[in-house]
């Protein structure tokens, strides 16, 4: 190959590789997760993954330092977990205005996810799809830049609008990876 010819690939070649890694790099692709930190006097902390699935979100979590038993796991609105007991992250993720709720049950927040049950260690994971969000794509429905809070007990499903789960344990923000 003549050097003018050459010279004339290598910039198609550059476009070429920055439109593929455009299209293999995105954190919708890739999936984005929050790492939970304790908030002020506990110890919960871990990590959660969230992959687009279709029209659904995969949620992967992994938390340890709870007490033994179940604590409500939430999405909420904002991804701040500044104050010491992260209320600072606001309430459910809720863009369609219904009731709290259980996640596989009738109407239910956005943010609504089943929730964490510690064993004996303390220690919870958690696999589950959350249909009707996303990890990008439509700004009412994407859950990118939001919080996800563990709560010190059992979510009841029941009442407004927190599901009395008690105080925030954890809070990580939902950020690429």
């Amino acid at each position: 190959m003549k050097m003018r010819n050459v010279r004339a690939v290598l910039p198609l070649a550059a476009i070429v590789a920055a439109i593929l890694a455009g299209c293999a790099g995105g954190s919708a692709d890739r999936g984005v997760e929050a790492v939970l930190k304790p908030t002020q006097g506990n110890s919960a902390q871990g990590t959660v993954l969230f992959r687009q699935d279709g029209d659904a979100v995969v949620v992967t979590a992994n938390v340890t330092g709870l007490t033994p038993g179940a604590h409500g796991f939430h999405i909420h609105e904002k991804g701040d977990c500044s104050a010491p007991d992260a209320t600072s992250a606001g309430g459910h993720f809720n863009p369609g205005a219904k009731p709290h709720g259980h996640p596989e049950h009738g109407d239910h927040h956005a943010g609504d996810m089943p929730m964490l049950v510690a064993d004996a260690s303390g220690a919870a994971s958690l696999k589950v799809r959350l249909p009707g969000v996303s990890v990008g794509g439509e700004a009412a429905s994407s859950i990118l830049g939001r919080g996800v809070i563990v709560h010190a007990v059992a979510d009841d499903f029941k009442t407004q609008p927190t599901g009395n789960s008690g105080a925030r344990v954890a809070c990580g923000v939902i950020a690429g990876r």
